[in-house]
């Protein structure tokens, strides 16, 4: 293959000669030596580097649409976000390569699409080899492209025999418990029901994560035909060679035929009556998306900004459009598929889908989160990011923030709200030493781009609401110094979420100005604190004594 025709999204292009440069014989060594790893820890530093390198786990996933490699330090405390030390794709599609170009009809994987593979794996282990990964922590998994293949037995043994490497073949069962476990990685608590679209096929099921436990249906996923790319190649063959109404009697046989066949799968993975009730209460389920096929439909309602219901209307921004984010050609071309299985979805899950989640968790984030204790797994992932940059008055420091937010009114009128969560605070406390170094133009640009764009940037788990309240906190707690070219990521921010937990954001980030002038260095003596504040609901405020709101009552120390 020909650099000239490696996909754009891929980390490095393929050689004519890459054989030369990953040699089948290179071994990760237990004990590999470096002379100096000082600037390991400098390049990986806050992810706990260990010098046996023990918990580094290195996974390769032979997808459809691509084949993904990482190394990911599972060490304590940051396992629960599971820290990524190096991460690349390679643009190989196992899919489309057993598909003929020219009739359609499905081919065993090719000889030179098999080499390409195998010079990807033996790099994959160089690159172990270089970071110290121990050859036993090196994990190898195929799905559904390499498990239907026609050669699927002979390209397995290839890669064995040629790397070194065994390949574990997950079950469709397996995928989908996997799967599971990677979009649940990625949240604190959910509960819904759970897609994943890949090349080949998509699965369903409900999936709810509670304290670190994970529980999905009892039948695993059921799994059907109906891939991104799949999906495309069936649509593309019942309008060839037809007209415009037979193709269009064509594709509404299709559309009923999924819609019995998804409503038949809601029935077999029977979905907890709990979920159900709160389908009902809340005007439908929380669906959560994970697959490039899904995460590349959202780039591109992201891209619009407006509201994209239709088919047709999706068909035709994707035909237009030729640069979107993170929306390749090939993803582009998947659109009309996507929209239709959305379509279909829509109609064929009963009481409605109430919200979206697109998920960046899928079986390669599922196989490291299910070596996970529980009591790991039910961390806060913000917290967990955040423990790092704490002083060691960080628990005074939460308490004083918690006493500034009062309890609820008498009847209940008045509350603080329940999306501003705990582990926000407790994160916002962790942090809010970390940009005092900085001069004042600059603190509050720092501090609200942190949860986006700096330290929190890669931390998983973290959802684009509390990001965003974070955010705010933070550029309050300097008291909002912002460039004017700054005030339009800020109120991007304010509009994730609620007009009443902005307020409170703000309102938390002036508490976290006025503690850090009363303890500049972050150390409280919690036997002889200099303050202790108190908060309640008021309704005689102001100069006439008419307005309500909230009243902080700071009691200063005598002495």
């Amino acid at each position: 293959m020909d650099s000239s025709d490696s996909d754009p999204d891929s980390d490095f292009d393929f050689l004519d000669d890459s054989s030369s440069i990953c040699p089948s014989d290179a071994e990760p060594e237990d004990d590999f030596q470096v002379e100096n790893r000082s600037y390991l820890r400098a390049c990986f530093r806050g992810c706990n580097v260990h010098e046996d390198k023990i918990n580094f786990k290195a996974n390769g996933y032979l997808a459809s649409n691509g084949i993904r490699f990482s190394v990911t330090d599972l060490s304590p405390p940051l396992s629960r976000i599971l820290p990524t030390i190096h991460v690349y794709r390679v643009a190989i599609s196992l899919y489309d390569a057993q598909f003929d170009p020219e009739t359609g009809h499905k081919i065993p994987i090719p000889q030179d699409v098999i080499d390409e593979t195998i010079a990807a794996l033996n790099r994959f282990k160089l690159v172990c080899a270089d970071l110290g990964v121990p050859r036993a922590n090196i994990h190898i998994v195929a799905t559904e492209a390499t498990r239907a293949a026609l050669n699927s037995a002979e390209f397995l043994k290839d890669i064995t025999s040629r790397t070194g490497l065994t390949v574990d073949m997950l079950r469709k069962e397996d995928e989908g418990r996997v799967g599971a476990l990677g979009v649940a990685s990625g949240f604190s608590d959910i509960r819904g029901l759970m897609m994943d679209l890949g090349g080949g096929s998509t699965q369903i099921t409900w999936i709810i994560s509670q304290a670190g436990n994970v529980r999905i249906s009892d039948k695993g996923s059921i799994s059907f035909p109906y891939g991104a790319a799949a999906l495309s190649r069936t649509l593309e063959d019942l309008k060839r060679g037809k007209s415009k109404e037979e193709a269009e009697k064509a594709l509404a046989k299709l559309r009923q035929e999924m819609i019995g066949k998804f409503q038949d799968g809601y029935k077999t993975i029977a979905v907890p009556e709990s979920l159900v009730e709160e389908a009902k209460e809340n005007g439908g389920f929380p669906l959560y998306l994970s697959g490039g096929g899904f995460r590349g439909w959202g780039y591109l309602l992201l891209y619009m900004r407006r509201d994209l219901r239709t088919q047709k209307a999706m068909e035709e921004v994707a035909r237009k459009a030729h640069s979107v984010f993170r929306v390749s050609d090939r993803r582009r071309k998947q659109v009309p598929a996507v929209a239709f299985l959305v379509n279909v979805l829509s109609h064929a899950i009963p009481h409605g889908i109430r919200v979206a989640h697109f998920c960046q968790g899928g079986v390669r984030e599922g196989l490291l989160f299910r070596e996970l204790e529980p009591s790991i797994r039910a961390q806060d992932p913000l917290e967990v990011t955040t423990q790092r940059f704490a002083t060691e008055s960080v628990q005074a420091i939460y308490n004083l923030l918690m006493f500034s937010c009062p309890a609820p009114s008498k009847g209940g009128t008045r509350r603080f709200p329940d999306g501003i969560s705990a582990h926000v605070i407790q994160a916002f406390a962790n942090l809010l030493y970390v940009h005092t170094i900085m001069d004042k133009e600059l603190a509050s640009t720092a501090a609200m781009y942190s949860t986006s764009a700096g330290l929190l940037a890669s931390t998983r788990g973290v959802s684009h609401e509390d990001r965003a309240r974070l955010a705010l906190m933070l550029e309050s707690r300097y008291m909002g110094e912002l460039p004017p070219r700054e005030a339009q990521f800020k109120e991007a921010l304010r509009r994730v979420i609620t007009p009443e937990e902005v307020w409170w954001a703000g309102y938390l980030g002036r508490v976290g100005y006025l503690i850090s002038r009363l303890y500049p260095s972050g150390k409280i003596d919690e036997s002889k604190p200099r303050v202790i504040l108190s908060s309640e609901w008021a309704w005689d405020l102001g100069h006439k004594r008419q307005r309500e709101g909230v009243k902080l009552t700071i009691s200063v120390q005598k002495g």
